[in-house]
């Protein structure tokens, strides 16, 4: 008999129950479905259980892995099941679509010649089109960005690379098959038309959708991609018929026309001649529901996986299983939602169906129905179920032995003894590095990061007391295989592949700054064969580079990874002597730095100047007493900025250096009526920032500065008021409060007067007056009278 014809929606639920009827019904002796020949191989792996949906294969040249694309499946999927069919009942299948290779070997075409690919929606040019896991794929960066931002359910040209001959600026198809049928049918909403016609009404018609299609493709605009498609499945297809008789095709519905048309074989030659191969590499790699939701960028996706799911795997009382499954989300967040409200639910859910005329209470209804019973009319909660079933955070998973790069093998292994399962949806995860399977998680999630595989985020949000705690925010994400095989050329296992990618990064650094940074990851992946790299280049470039700023804003995280390093048990190695000489080239350097400052200038100097104060104070007594000496020859100077005179002051004070009457003493200096008040307002900014305890506890201080403030003439007050703001602006609530009692005690202003400077300086200035000036309109808005 000929060959049938089968068009499908990718990924629709309905499709794939059809399929596998027709598919029972024909008992065909190959099935040829749309897909890259070169993945034919791994069919074999659809039989095996283990492989669980949603999965995807991935495809990525050889030589370059950035360039990457991915077919994904669900178990919903009309291709999956007519595979597993096959797989079932020992039918030969074959792919046969246009081959990948063909599609980068157009890219390379098309670089050489300075031509644009086409739009893929990513930085690499060579992804292929978006339209269907049987036949899809997208960037690397973008797994499934590629193509039309709307549906495409029947498969058929999204936006995708310029092909050999085919002129980039042809414009693409304009249309959406599935939504020109609804629109025809009267409906607003694609979606619901499948769902009505389609999903609730068992198997679909498909002579039907094949005529639909071919009197959609009449008057659209043929997009080249697609054409040069087509050609090359009907060359396959004239190739099979001559070794069997009994043929069936699983296609997107919108490749149906052009399949069943008579071409001659000779044109489609014509248009296959002369393509260009690229060799590429395929495995099977593990999917989300979240990247095969259409609102993702996939153009091929649906809207609602998780729905789709329910619809196929649930069988009968698909509304009232669909409710039950809301109300446990709701239960599982602490929000109650009891049988009753389930049944309530569910009568108002058919209730609406039969209003609107549709065979089955859809999920426009089911949504209507949780959000006004469920969720009590709260946005939030409805979010919460649309997030974990509408579109669902299911993850696929692999066989162990599936042929994949040594490096992600490593990881599987890794991953697996140290009981870290990816997964779709955001874990946290406390880690206490003195166990030794949770420091072995933190090197693992830190080395990824090294490698562009950031599995992990550290949760800044949640710090645990100690330096053994660490905070993860973890979610795997699909593209993550890609970047695998992207850092596969550094090494063959996640140790030694972090470490060549680190050594590299130490030799291309062109700042001193990017090389501390490296020392720190070193310690963080316990990288100790990448030390000697790093510090070579730190060496390097801390001899290079004569700035002193920058020299000190390498000290802090050199100095942690020392201070902190035997938590992890990391070797060290030559850092000990790194940061000594780094130290020694700072207090060299720090006298001729501080001179001739400009007003910001001086405050990123100060602002160096604290964190290595910060960072020495964890070294030994020998390099604290070093540094304090350095400080106090500085601070002798003349003509320091005033921010940098009062802070060194303050650094020697809090260190023990200078007694309490010293520092007055300077701190009268620069408060006096020769000198101007902006410079003084700097010297206290100096001194003062950080902290105001210091006056609350030193009436003598609190004193001289509020002289100093009230002697200020009103015309410059005006002008220094920012910056003292500023200034008193970071203490605390309760150190301003403080202050303010004390100011206002010691007899420098009435019990309840705070208009003075100093109370003007920390913010709790009041005029009575023109607050009492609002007290009648602040009554008549609350309705009574305000005194």
């Amino acid at each position: 008999m000929p060959e049938q014809l089968y068009g499908i929606r990718h990924h629709g639920p309905g499709s794939a129950r059809a399929v596998v009827a027709a598919l029972a019904a024909q008992r065909p002796d190959i099935l040829l479905v749309e897909g890259p020949p070169e993945a034919e191989d791994l069919l074999r792996w659809v039989a095996d259980e283990r492989l669980e949906p949603p999965v995807a294969l991935l495809g990525y040249a050889t030589d370059d892995p950035r360039r990457a694309g991915f077919w994904p499946f669900a178990v919903f999927s009309p291709e999956w099941q007519a595979i597993r069919w096959a797989a079932r009942h020992d039918v030969p299948v074959r792919f046969f679509d246009l081959p990948y290779a063909y599609r980068l070997g157009a890219a390379d075409d098309a670089r050489g010649a300075d031509v644009a690919p086409g739009p893929v929606g990513g930085p690499e040019a060579d992804s292929p089109p978006t339209s269907g896991p049987a036949g899809d794929g997208a960037s690397t960066d973008s797994p499934t960005g590629a193509g039309s931002p709307t549906d495409d359910p029947a498969g058929g040209g999204a936006a995708g690379p310029a092909t050999g001959g085919a002129d980039p600026e042809t414009p693409r198809r304009p249309v959406d098959p599935i939504g020109e049928l609804a629109a025809a049918a009267g409906y607003d909403d694609p979606e619901r038309w499948w769902e009505d016609v389609v999903e609730h009404r068992g198997a679909p018609a498909f002579p039907a959708i094949a005529e639909a299609m071919a009197a959609i493709r009449e008057s659209s605009v043929e997009d080249p991609d697609d054409l040069l498609r087509e050609a090359h499945m009907r060359t396959v297809l004239r190739q099979v018929r001559r070794t069997h008789d009994d043929i069936a095709v699983v296609c997107g519905a919108w490749h149906v026309p052009a399949l069943a048309r008579k071409v001659p074989a000779s044109a489609d030659a014509a248009l296959l001649k002369g393509r260009r191969k690229a060799k590429v590499t395929f495995t099977w790699v593990p999917w989300t529901y979240g990247r095969l939701a259409s609102w993702q960028g996939y153009a091929a996706g649906v809207r609602s996986p998780g729905w789709y799911h329910h619809l196929f795997t649930s069988g009968d009382e698909v509304v009232a299983r669909w409710l039950v499954a809301a109300a446990g989300v709701l239960r599982d967040e602490g929000v109650p939602a009891s049988s009753a409200h389930v049944i309530e639910a569910t009568r108002l859910a058919e209730t609406l169906a039969t209003l609107r005329g549709r065979p089955l209470a859809g999920l426009t209804e089911l949504t209507d129905a949780s959000g006004s019973v469920l969720c009590e009319g709260d946005p939030l909660r409805l979010e919460l179920i649309g997030r974990r079933l509408v579109v669902g955070e299911r993850l696929g998973a692999v066989p162990e032995d599936m042929p994949a790069v040594p490096l992600a093998r490593d990881l599987a292994a890794q991953q697996k003894s140290l009981r870290l399962k990816p997964e779709a949806l955001d874990r946290e995860v406390d880690l206490d590095l003195r166990q030794d399977v949770h420091l072995g998680r933190s090197r693992l999630l830190h080395r990824l990061r090294v490698l562009g595989v950031p599995w992990g985020e550290p949760d800044a949000r949640r710090r645990g007391s100690g330096t053994f705690r660490e905070q993860w925010r973890l979610r795997w994400q699909p593209e993550f295989a890609v970047r695998l095989v992207e850092a596969s050329a550094h090494g063959t296992t996640v140790a030694s592949a972090a470490t060549a990618a680190v050594a590299a990064s130490a030799r291309a650094a062109g700042s001193l700054a990017e090389v501390t940074a490296l020392v720190e990851v070193c310690l963080l992946a316990d990288l100790g064969d990448a030390y000697p790299p790093v510090l070579r280049a730190l060496d390097t470039r801390a001899a290079l580079d004569s700035d002193v700023a920058h020299l000190m804003a390498a000290v802090p995280a050199l100095v942690r990874t020392l201070r902190y390093g035997d938590v992890r048990r990391s070797e060290l190695g030559g850092l000990t002597e790194v940061t000594a000489g780094l130290l020694a080239r700072i207090r060299a350097g720090l006298p001729a730095a501080v001179n001739g400052l400009s007003g910001d200038a001086a405050r990123e100097l100060r602002t160096h100047l604290d964190a290595v104060h910060a960072a020495v104070n964890l070294l030994d007594d020998d390099e604290q007493g070093r540094w304090l000496d350095t400080l106090a020859s500085v601070a002798d100077r003349d003509g320091l900025p005033g921010l940098l005179a009062g802070r060194l002051v303050r650094l020697l004070y809090d260190a023990g250096r200078l007694e309490r009457a010293e520092v007055r003493r300077r701190m009268g200096l620069p408060l006096t009526t020769g000198v101007t008040p902006a410079d003084g307002a700097a010297w206290v900014e100096g001194f003062l920032g950080g902290g105001g305890l210091l006056l609350v506890h030193d009436d003598a201080l609190l004193t001289l500065v509020d002289e100093w403030l009230t002697g200020i003439p009103a015309d410059s007050f005006t002008e220094v008021l920012p910056l003292l703001r500023r200034t008193f602006g970071g203490f605390a609530a309760g150190e301003r409060r403080s202050i303010a009692d004390r100011v206002t005690a010691d007899g420098r202003g009435g019990d309840d007067d705070r208009s003075g400077p100093a109370a003007a300086a920390i913010g709790l200035d009041l005029d009575h007056d023109r607050a009492a000036a609002v007290l009648p309109t602040l009554g008549a808005l609350l309705g009574r009278e305000i005194r």
